[in-house]
């Protein structure tokens, strides 16, 4: 078997290229990568090495014959590029985020490749209540006031277009909660907390008061989990859509719990957007106010199709997870060879 991983260096990247290799002592079986990723890594080093790597911008002109070149002979791709940052600067996360997908999509059926797999998301989903849980048949079209939900939303409609063009490609979508692992530290660290902001308190950090919105009931999942569920995707050459996230479901009262917090001091979702807008306009912190449009407005999510019929089954519920980054994020934990993953 040969895949392909558009986006091999990232957090989800790196952990996959580890569950494929693992995969590949199991079964003892000719399991090939091929790893595509802007800036290549130090391929002398675990995960890395043992990867055909491939240097593509894949929003560039040439992208599409460059990627489908890389995809020959694939039996599957495994799409999880994505940009979180500059979010000042939409125009060029779209060319990436959404133009890249349509240019690994048509690269995919130039290359004839037998099973498409993309990286979607929670964010993907239009709002939706936070009880009871919803399935994957809940509307994915996003939420508008976030950039980021409003192209995980374009993305699949690219996906839906793909399915009705080329029906004999089968088409999976993993739609995740929030993905966390301690290597991953520095560059969530990058991502969503910016320069100014301490990092190396976050998990010592015992708050007397936590001002969270009810809303903000939220799902995560381990890395490794989630790169153990493409795996079955992959090996089953499953499609169609895949809540996975683990438990249990992050309220405020246990997030409170977890950080020391005496009581949950519950404040209006909008003023907390006001906050986060103006703290990101004067560029004090990364993350941009749709993040809190998402927080309050996607629904719970469902993880029973992903069990029932891939076998999956996460080896660590949310809570350690998230001590995970937030060890990670406090000792700038990263990977050396990973250009994204690189260690503060």
């Amino acid at each position: 078997m040969r895949v392909a991983i558009v986006g091999a260096t990232g957090n989800v990247g790196t952990a996959l290229l580890r569950r494929l290799k693992q995969a590949q002592r199991e079964r003892g079986d000719d399991l090939q990568a091929v790893g595509i990723a802007r800036r290549l890594p130090d391929s002398s080093t675990e995960p890395y090495d043992g990867v055909a790597w491939h240097s593509i911008d894949i929003a560039s002109d040439s992208a599409r014959g460059r990627l489908a070149e890389a995809f020959r002979e694939c039996d599957a791709v495994v799409h999880l590029a994505w940009v979180l940052q500059p979010n000042h600067n939409e125009p060029f996360m779209r060319r990436i985020n959404v133009d890249g997908t349509a240019n690994a999509l048509a690269a995919a059926a130039d290359a004839g490749v037998r099973h498409f797999v993309c990286a979607s998301s929670l964010g993907a989903y239009s709002p939706g209540p936070k009880d009871p849980p919803v399935d994957e048949s809940w509307p994915a079209r996003g939420i508008a006031s976030s950039h980021y939900s409003r192209w995980k939303g374009e993305q699949e409609e690219l996906l839906d277009a793909f399915e009705q063009e080329h029906p004999y490609i089968p088409v999976a979508r993993v739609r995740p909660g929030l993905i966390f692992q301690t290597d991953a530290g520095s560059q969530i660290g990058r991502y969503f907390l910016g320069p100014f902001i301490p990092k190396f308190i976050l998990n010592k950090l015992r708050l007397p008061l936590l001002p969270v919105p009810a809303q903000f009931k939220f799902q995560v999942v381990h890395a490794d989990d989630i790169a153990d569920a493409y795996w079955r995707v992959v090996d089953q050459r499953a499609s169609g859509a895949f809540n996975v996230a683990a438990d249990p479901v992050f309220t405020p009262e246990l997030l409170a719990g977890m950080l020391g917090a005496r009581r949950v001091l519950d404040v209006p979702v909008g003023l907390v957007r006001a906050a986060v807008g103006i703290s990101w306009v004067l560029r004090l912190q990364a993350t941009d106010p749709g993040w809190i449009d998402m927080a309050a407005n996607v629904p719970i999510m469902s993880t029973a199709r992903v069990r029932e019929e891939l076998g999956w089954e996460p080896k660590y519920n949310s809570l350690e997870a998230l001590q995970a980054v937030l060890d990670g994020l406090s000792e700038g934990d990263g990977i050396e060879a990973s250009p994204t993953l690189r260690p503060r």
